[in-house]
């Protein structure tokens, strides 16, 4: 289970006190600061308007720096390409990936929030399933969830609007790969994992909220440490892929970034704390990153 809200919520370790979303980037030869924001894709958009300094940054700011840029994810092109690599290959279906039981529990799942036969479904990747299921699942017992309003996709939109350039860390392929290019019989477990004890998702996932609406990382992450010690547990080359190696190569790039231009960058709240996260790899770097309220 705990396997489940790390793949969704790219949740890291963290050693110290980080108790705040945006954070100031200054120093180290830059002329002006730019900022760092953690997102939470089952936050309300309001969640900005509890940041008092966010107006400002967005205006001291000329770019919005996202993991990618969520326009690009609307091209037709590439809505084609990822229709393709969300099915099976030719020579496996659905149902081989699971045990009879196991492919029982999840056929109930699919009737429940797709309301029909997971015997039309048997080509596509169990990670697509995942994805159509949790995104139902969200809207069933987080209320005012709404999945067209995004925390990530507000800040570029907004951003568009001012007139201000909208970058990306990763390109849309690289988030494609991570989703639906693991292996399979991996992806198979991340459902299961998922369908297998609703109720205890839930519960954690509305724990986890209410961290992210305190802006308690700390709690999150807490949450988040908590292993069960089964098969539901992310490998430590799993989080490498998840999270780790990603901060390690968003840092790399950051620098130039900011010497461009001032920016904000949005990127989901795990990546933030923790001895591998985005804002300790800025400070070994020599950055300044300061909390902003």
């Amino acid at each position: 289970m705990k396997r489940f809200i790390t793949l969704v919520l790219l949740i890291a370790v963290t050693l110290g006190a980080q108790s705040q979303l945006l954070w100031k980037i200054s120093g180290n030869g830059l002329q002006q600061p730019s900022y760092i924001f953690g997102t939470y894709h089952l936050s309300p958009l309001s969640i900005k308007d509890s940041i008092a300094s966010l107006p400002q940054a967005m205006q001291d700011i000329r770019q919005v720096y996202g993991e990618l840029v969520m326009a690009d994810m609307m091209k037709p092109e590439f809505l084609a390409q990822m229709q393709q690599q969300t099915m099976l290959p030719n020579d496996t279906t659905l149902k081989s990936l699971f045990t009879p039981e196991e492919f029982e529990v999840v056929s109930r799942a699919v009737t429940e929030y797709l309301q029909v036969d997971i015997a039309l479904l048997d080509r596509m990747k169990p990670a697509a399933l995942f994805q159509q299921l949790t995104v139902l699942f969200y809207m069933k017992h987080t209320p005012g969830y709404n999945p067209q309003e995004q925390l990530d996709a507000s800040f570029q939109q907004e951003a568009t609007e001012q007139g201000k350039k909208v970058g990306g860390l990763e390109t849309a392929q690289s988030q494609v790969d991570i989703l639906f290019n693991k292996p399979l019989r991996r992806q198979a477990e991340d459902l299961y994992c998922f369908v297998s004890d609703p109720d205890k998702v839930e519960r954690q996932v509305k724990e986890i909220i209410a961290a992210y609406t305190a802006q308690d990382l700390d709690k999150m992450l807490q949450l988040m440490e908590e292993k069960e010690g089964t098969s539901c547990d992310p490998t430590p080359e799993e989080m490498a892929q998840l999270l780790y190696d990603r901060n390690q190569a968003w840092v790399k790039q950051m620098p130039a970034i900011m010497q461009a231009a001032p920016t904000l960058f949005v990127v989901g709240a795990g990546h933030l704390p923790g001895e591998q996260g985005v804002l300790a790899l800025l400070k070994a770097q020599d950055y300044t990153v300061e909390p902003m309220k």
